[in-house]
């Protein structure tokens, strides 16, 4: 008896719904394609504000608020922890709040919008700020807006690409999500000396960049959808999914919870290890971008190649788990080689394994998802497992650095990503 034919691969046309749901391989092409290479500026215009802003701008804010070593950690933290307090807060009700939307623009296109112009009007007003009460409001609201924004923009895999072209898409938007992250530093540099002309430009090129995706990937309306009533209950669900009932699920996010943790408790204070641990100065401000940008041909490669080999090969927990050794290894080097040099290794080496880690842990999110009929919602729980970390990792680095110094963040930072590498083998529903 001879084997069935392999499925062929067909193409999304325009008047066809890009569905999820869709079974089967296809060709990125037609609408397909469209949705793939618009979510490029998309990501990268949100991601851009988080490489630009928290790490080296508003650091160099508050610095100048009071230029003191200890003065300005603490303040860093204090700043940064509510902010990111905010988020982790704020995407999952966005989450929900979308899911629940009816217009006839979509359930995601209007919270894009509004989140990218409220946020940029905070971020506008960040640049006038001198005070911590001041940085502390405005940089909640720019956390909020832009996670009322990235929330729904997040949905769209799920919602709309089929499973069999999602690590094309997550490698596509990945290599978008961290150039914006890692070039934001060079972004914020080119600022550094007129940082509310910096805010402004990363605002408008926001609403920009999304007004532009929904404009050319126009979602059905959801005029039509009928919702269940809202109740207090499952409002407060939006914070939780059942480890005991979605183990696969509790695994991802744990992992994904651990090294982005170990990874921010560095990366958040990078502008003050490179002026006090490796004892650059003022010169640090004009290294932070060379790092950024020694790591991003890693990360480029590394996105690249792994999203479609995983496709290819049906396996994602390999990836995930090599990724995070990666991460864990490069830390390795700042701590026996305390120069500018060791930074420089380390940035490479964690380039290419936070680059896989992005690409690959995305569409395994995607795939343990407890409901399809609540993908933003999920997807904001998954986000907390990103947004909590950078809740955590600002006020316990800080206490880290106060009482012993920059060099027992990596440590810290080694041990939660091989802890997160070891996270992805229960995972039962993926390979």
């Amino acid at each position: 008896m001879s084997a069935a034919a392999p499925e062929l691969a067909r193409e999304l046309t325009d008047e066809e719904l890009v569905d999820g749901a869709t079974e089967g391989p296809v060709n990125i092409r037609g609408a397909l394609r469209k949705l793939v290479w618009w979510a490029i500026p998309a990501n990268f215009a949100i991601f851009v504000i988080w490489g630009a802003v928290p790490g080296l701008l508003l650091a160099k804010q508050i610095e100048a608020f009071d230029p003191d070593p200890q003065a300005k950690v603490a303040n860093l933290a204090i700043v940064a922890t509510i902010g990111a307090f905010v988020a982790m807060i704020a995407q999952p009700v966005a989450g929900q709040v979308s899911d629940r939307t009816r217009s006839r623009f979509g359930r995601r296109a209007p919270w894009m919008i509004i989140g990218s112009v409220v946020g940029g009007a905070a971020l506008i007003a960040l640049g006038f700020q001198h005070t911590i009460l001041g940085f502390v409001i405005c940089w909640a609201l720019v956390q909020a807006a832009y996670n009322f924004a990235q929330g729904p923009l997040s949905a769209i895999m799920p919602d709309r690409v089929p499973r069999m072209a999602r690590g094309t898409f997550a490698a596509v938007s990945g290599i978008a999500l961290m150039v914006g992250a890692l070039g934001g530093s060079v972004v914020g540099a080119s600022f550094v000396s007129m940082i509310p002309v910096g805010y402004t430009v990363l605002a408008v090129f926001a609403v920009v960049a999304l007004a532009l995706f929904n404009v050319f990937n126009r979602d059905r309306s959801s005029l039509d959808q009928v919702n269940e009533p809202f109740d207090l209950k499952a409002f407060l669900s939006t914070f939780w999914v059942n480890p005991v009932k979605h183990p696969d699920f509790f695994w991802a996010f744990t992992g994904r919870l651990l090294l982005y943790t170990g990874y921010f408790a560095v990366v958040g204070y990078q502008l003050y290890i490179l002026s006090d641990y490796i004892g650059l100065g003022d010169d640090a401000t004009s290294m932070v971008p060379l790092l950024s940008l020694a790591g991003l041909p890693g990360i480029i490669i590394s996105i690249a190649v792994s999203g479609p080999i995983s496709d290819k090969v049906g396996r994602r927990k390999p990836f995930v788990f090599g990724s995070s050794v990666l991460v864990a290894v490069a830390m390795l080097f700042p701590i026996f080689m305390p120069t500018f040099t060791g930074m420089l290794i380390m940035s490479i080496v964690a380039g290419f394994g936070f680059g896989m880690f992005q690409s690959i842990d995305t569409a395994l999110m995607s795939e343990v998802l407890p409901s399809k009929e609540s993908f933003a919602k999920d997807l904001g729980v998954v986000n907390i497992a990103a947004t909590l970390p950078q809740t955590l990792a600002p006020g316990v680095a800080g206490a880290i650095v106060l009482a012993f110094g920059y060099i027992a963040l990596f440590p810290v930072g080694i041990a939660l990503s091989i802890l997160g590498a070891l996270a992805v083998w229960p995972i039962k529903a993926v390979r």
